[in-house]
């Protein structure tokens, strides 16, 4: 066995974990990562960027936003259903965590943006190729990296960390993990920060600790590696354990991936069925992706098909669609009906096709009766107003012309929110509400803020609260070692 010393052992180099490196090295410890991938980054390579309050882009865009509003408005969404202080906490800091990652880590930021119409613009974009691109989250993770090393943090890659230690008196003293060459490497050191993620990747811990059975009822991404090892060993060594969730979103499983326009064009608020052939939801709220996720989660199936005709489909590729977000947002979706035939042709089971409502409940294993009972109801009332769920009258557009098409969603989400107990420090608490001393989590594997649902309201939290909670444990274990000497 390989024998290293350190101040500080990070286990784990997504966002929060980089962010603990940093903050770490910054103040002046000698840190080292343990990560079992091949690169930083985790599920955020996939993001866009974190959430902030009163930051310089939000004043340049004249931005109304300041922590008190933000603070009210999530503690009512989350009906005090969580930790206040670390509410209040992680907004406070967020701002400054937005300039340390600009002037230290060299992040760029295209501006602060709402995802979609109806929440506040708390959203800071990474800039991609100077302007707004997808996964921009991959080159801040880059940059908190490099920023990190040039601090003197030491990165051990491929290298998954397998069981913390405490020494006699039930102070973390060391952390032994795997190299890529298969050779065990114990790292003597005073702190621990666990930041791993969470369990994305392990549907036996899914199952058992949020319900949800993975590519049944939940299609979250599965970044490989996120097995929630860190929750396990956390309460191994006496942490206690938080309710486990999914950040609840909806998603074509098979879609998401491929031409921009397919999702675009679906998650439009057109009519949505269950498998019974009823809707269920205003459909105005589509574009909150955790609202319409909890509605399709609560159906049998838990499946929605939204519906459309040629007629809605030919008026969004002339005119483009009625409401956009920043994940799919293509100035032209001419290339709908192209597009939607070669998914068909390759077997892609998101997307269907029919001459008529009766073929399409055919294909959908929908009572055709019922369905078209539906359409005929939904129709009319587009020629008035909706009676059944209330929904904004420029959104009523009726089922009429073939070919119809539809898409099947699905419940989804990035991955598992919760599993270790921390306070507003990142400090791990055991069962007792007593620190464990030297032992810090942050990111995911802790993140209980929401309650039930994500805060979709205030765009960029997950990610936001990742980073900052990475930089909280970092600080705490600087003054518990600081004290220690």
């Amino acid at each position: 066995m390989k024998t290293i010393q350190a101040d500080v052992v990070v286990i784990g180099a997504g966002p929060s974990g980089l962010a603990a490196a940093a903050q770490s090295a910054e103040n002046g410890l000698d840190v080292v990562v343990f990560e079992k991938a091949a690169v930083v980054g985790g599920a955020a390579n996939m993001g866009m960027g974190p959430f902030g309050i009163g930051t310089d882009k939000q004043t340049d865009m004249m931005v109304d936003i300041d922590v008190e509003k933000a603070f009210k408005m999530f503690m009512e969404y989350t009906h005090w259903r969580t930790d206040a202080r670390m509410v209040k906490k992680y907004f406070e800091n967020s701002g400054e965590t937005i300039k340390w990652l600009e002037e230290s880590c060299g992040v760029e930021f295209a501006g602060a943006y709402k995802y979609f119409p109806k929440s506040e613009a708390t959203w800071h974009i990474v800039a991609v190729n100077g302007g707004i691109g997808r996964n921009g989250g991959a080159i801040m993770n880059k940059q908190i990296s490099e920023y990190a090393k040039e601090n003197g943090a030491e990165f051990y890659m491929e290298t998954p960390a397998k069981k913390i230690l405490k020494d006699e008196e039930g102070k973390i003293c060391g952390v032994i993990a795997v190299g890529n060459d298969g050779e065990e490497i114990q790292c003597n050191c005073k702190a621990v920060v666990i930041a791993t993620g969470g369990a994305g990747d392990n549907p036996v811990m899914i199952k058992e600790r949020t319900g949800y059975t993975f590519q049944e009822d939940m299609f979250n991404f599965a970044i490989p590696g996120l097995k929630g090892e860190g929750i396990q060993m956390a309460e191994e060594v006496g942490a206690a354990s938080t309710p486990m969730n999914v950040e609840m979103m909806y998603i074509l499983p098979n879609s998401d991936f491929g031409p921009d326009c397919i999702p675009s064009v679906f998650m439009q608020p057109n009519l949505m069925v269950n498998q019974l052939g009823l809707r269920f939801i205003n459909e105005e709220e589509m574009q909150n992706t955790t609202f319409t996720g909890n509605a399709i989660s609560f159906q049998k199936g838990a499946v929605g098909y939204a519906i459309i005709d040629s007629k809605i489909a030919k008026g969004y590729m002339k005119k483009g669609v009625d409401v956009v977000n920043f994940v799919h947002h293509p100035e032209d979706v001419s290339d709908f009906l192209e597009a939607v035939d070669h998914s068909i042709e390759s077997g892609n089971p998101d997307v269907v096709k029919a001459d008529s409502i009766e073929d399409l409940a055919k294909q959908l294993g929908i009572d055709p009766e019922v369905l078209e009972e539906t359409v005929d109801e939904y129709n009319e009332m587009c020629e008035s107003h909706d009676s059944m769920f209330y929904k904004n009258p420029k959104f009523l557009k009726p089922i009429e012309k073939a070919p119809f098409f539809a898409a099947k969603f699905r419940p989804g989400g990035y991955g598992t929110l919760g599993g270790i107990k921390i306070n507003e420090n990142a400090e791990v608490l055991d069962p007792q509400w007593e620190k464990i001393p030297g032992l810090y989590a942050c990111g995911t594997d802790t993140c209980t803020i929401y309650g039930d649902s994500y805060m979709f309201l205030l765009p960029g939290n997950t990610m936001g609260y990742c980073i900052n909670t990475g930089r909280f444990a970092g600080d705490s274990a600087a003054e518990y070692i600081q004290d220690m000497e």
